[in-house]
């Protein structure tokens, strides 16, 4: 990416339908044309990913203003949904794969709990740049609403969760999440992760192969829950993901709150 496109990046929530759609058009561009998901006829019929979960988030953009302004400009995006809002329709997306009232519970009283989901950046901005960016509008949103916890599923491209098994293996024995706050995969869907022992995996070599996207929960001191779930729609192996946000450090908390900007 050159260094003129990296300055006329910009992140912000979106504030119109038509740059929610162009969220939902780069979502579909990468998970169904791109990776391999599966989608319905009125999704394929449209070119766009939805769900009923869509109304209720803010959406985090990442725009290229030398592309074009506002939905012209999409480029990336994240998904974001704050407990006070899922209480009141229905609760949260990950509840489909995970037992998360344990986590729920004892995050309560705490401050504001976030769901992160949904997250893509097309093909040519794949870079750290875009992906701190993506960061820096989160870690605003943050701050904006007192978020004390985000949680969510972050996944591995494809249905065999055997493929990932050093990785999974290394993340269950470094970084499963406290067993007060630990979710659980749903029964029928669970997936063991420590699919051998710790002792025989080379754990430098699944650290370097770990998704950028769970590298940097985990560099933000992120942690894993119990049990991988296979989603055969969007082929994928999902894990989830808990982040307190007291875990950031000092040098992220600062940097964002001098530098990010959401509207």
């Amino acid at each position: 990416m050159s260094d003129d496109r990296q300055q006329r990046l910009e992140v912000r929530l979106a504030e119109t339908e038509d740059e929610i759609l162009a969220s939902q058009k780069l979502r579909y561009k990468v998970f169904y044309e791109e990776r391999g998901a599966k989608p319905s006829a009125e999704m394929a019929a449209a070119e766009l990913d939805f769900d009923h979960y869509d109304p209720l988030c803010d959406h985090l953009l990442v725009i290229d203003h030398n592309r074009g302004q506002g939905a012209d400009g999409v480029v990336g995006t994240y998904r974001l949904l704050r407990q006070s809002v899922a209480n009141q329709h229905g609760g949260f997306y990950s509840a489909d794969e995970y037992h998360i009232q344990s986590m729920l519970d004892a995050a309560q009283g705490n401050g504001e709990i976030m769901e992160l989901g949904r997250s893509c950046v097309e093909e040519a901005y794949r870079t750290m740049p875009t992906l701190q960016l993506l960061w820096q509008g989160i870690a605003a949103y943050v701050f904006k609403y007192d978020i004390k916890l985000m949680f969510g599923c972050a996944s591995f491209h494809g249905t065999d969760p055997d493929a990932f098994g050093d990785v999974l293996t290394y993340l269950h024995h470094n970084h499963l999440a406290p067993e007060e706050m630990r979710p659980r995969a749903v029964e029928g869907r669970y997936e063991p992760m420590a699919r051998t022992t710790i002792d025989a995996i080379d754990a430098r070599q699944a650290l370097r192969d770990l998704p950028p996207l769970i590298k940097g929960y985990l560099r933000l001191g992120g942690f894993v829950g119990d049990g991988a779930v296979i989603d055969h729609q969007f082929n994928t192996t999902d894990i989830c993901i808990v982040l307190p946000t007291e875990k950031v450090t000092d040098r992220y908390y600062k940097h964002y709150e001098r530098t990010a900007r959401v509207s």
